[in-house]
């Protein structure tokens, strides 16, 4: 079966719970975000997402997902860390850090999906403008989730958008081209890389890279696109 036969068209009733899903989810990142301090370890963040996760009687779709199993409920990558990162006790956040954090909730069967880049204390102007431009593509990237258009349009808005900055964007962790109709679920996450295009997985099997060891970001939201404006479904 081609995935484009695998696309289900969300029901009004399907989308309202995909969106209180995404204010979950938004509530759970909002939660980390605030602890974004010298010293706080990854599975400290972890933890803290799971107990928002909990109170809502949520999970997250990663937990357990794949071979290996991923451990947590989000994954936290810190500077060339890309994606995936698995939190851990023993690594710790530093100033001038950049961490991006993803998270995923389910809510009665359906998923929302997002994910923040933000800095620990004070950033490199490099950082800053990596954090604009990224958060920038997926502004030009949910514009574009409009019937009429394709999934290829909303890759070029992305692309178009970094590139223009003199960044990069992945070419391994990307999507396939149909076209928009109203009642599709979408999630859009720009991952953006300073020196290259190119990465690579550690030992781990989970976390991905930059390929030179250069400064990475990405933002994503869950976008459901109707019969007008695209809808964002991941915000509080």
């Amino acid at each position: 079966m081609s995935w484009a036969r695998q696309i289900h068209l969300k029901s009004p009733a399907e989308l309202e719970t995909m969106r209180e899903a995404g204010r979950i989810n938004a509530s759970v990142l909002a939660t980390v975000k605030a602890l974004l301090k010298p010293g706080v370890s990854t599975a400290d963040l972890n933890a803290a997402a799971e107990e928002v996760l909990r109170k809502h009687a949520c999970v997250s779709p990663f937990k357990g997902y794949g071979h290996p199993p991923f451990p947590a409920s989000i994954t936290v990558s810190i500077n060339q860390e890309l994606v995936h990162g698995i939190p851990s006790r023993s690594r710790r956040l530093k100033a001038g850090d950049i961490v991006s954090v993803d998270c995923g909730t389910v809510l009665d069967g359906l998923v929302a999906d997002s994910a923040f880049t933000a800095g620990v204390g004070e950033l490199s102007p490099e950082a800053h403008k990596l954090l604009d431009v990224t958060k920038g593509a997926l502004e030009a990237a949910i514009e574009k989730m409009r019937v009429g258009h394709r999934t290829g349009d909303v890759s070029v808005a992305i692309q178009q958008h970094v590139e223009s900055q003199g960044f990069h964007v992945t070419r391994e962790y990307t999507g396939s081209g149909m076209p928009l109709k109203a009642g599709m679920t979408i999630a859009i996450e720009p991952m953006v890389l300073v020196g290259t295009e190119e990465t690579r997985v550690l030992p781990d099997q989970w976390t991905v890279v930059s390929a030179d060891g250069s400064l990475t970001a990405h933002f994503e939201h869950t976008i459901a696109v109707t019969e007008g404006a695209p809808l964002i479904l991941t915000v509080q």
